[in-house]
């Protein structure tokens, strides 16, 4: 007689279906583990680069604020330099209005501490830095010494120039010589301090 025991058999297939059951739940608990984290890495993700875009767009605005004041100060600093140019040309015309006025007196005096014995000067003309004398002497010697005289002043440019001589019959005197000399009294010599020498005793004053 055959005894098949069928208890055991449902015993195993009680035990099955609950074995698969936890199996699933485990699979199913790790898949929400894994896409919670997905979405958790995803979040994270999210928020860094808002927080770079964030700190990004800060500095930008920064930036564009540093500029903004940066242009200020070049318009300012350019502003400041056109008003710099404008007071040192003022100042320039001053001062050559100012050198304008002195150049007669300083050329008259210079002239006249360089005039020798037996020489006077009759005519004077000034035209910018030109300068035209004329005037009568006694000797070459003379008027030589007068060219001397002006070169060696530091007052005038080198060489000063014999334009022309003349003699001039006198009536019972010595003759006469009559010249015209050209010398150039540049602008630097306004700036010299005026020679403290005394003039000679006897020495005739420039006349214009």
């Amino acid at each position: 007689m055959i005894r098949v025991n069928l208890l055991a058999a449902d015993q195993q297939r009680a035990k099955a279906p609950a074995f698969s059951g936890l199996s699933a739940n485990k699979v199913h608990i790790l898949g929400v583990v894994v896409v919670t984290a997905c979405l958790g890495v995803a979040a994270y993700r999210h928020f860094d680069l808002q927080s770079q875009q964030t700190y990004a767009e800060f500095q930008l605005q920064q930036a564009r604020a540093e500029e903004k004041r940066l242009k200020a100060v070049t318009e300012e600093l350019a502003r400041f330099e056109a008003q710099t140019a404008l007071l040192q040309q003022r100042v320039a015309l001053i001062e050559q209005l100012r050198k304008g006025q002195r150049s007669p007196v300083t050329l008259l005096d210079q002239v006249s501490r360089q005039l020798p014995d037996r020489l006077w000067l009759t005519q004077m003309h000034q035209a910018g830095a030109d300068v035209t004398l004329e005037g009568r002497t006694t000797t070459l010697t003379a008027l030589s010494d007068l060219i001397g005289n002006l070169e060696n002043s530091g007052a005038f440019t080198r060489p000063v120039e014999i334009v022309n001589t003349e003699v001039e019959n006198g009536r019972g005197e010595a003759d006469l010589m009559k010249f015209t000399v050209r010398a150039n009294f540049p602008l630097g010599a306004l700036d010299t301090p005026a020679d403290t020498t005394p003039a000679r005793p006897g020495a005739p004053a420039a006349r214009r």
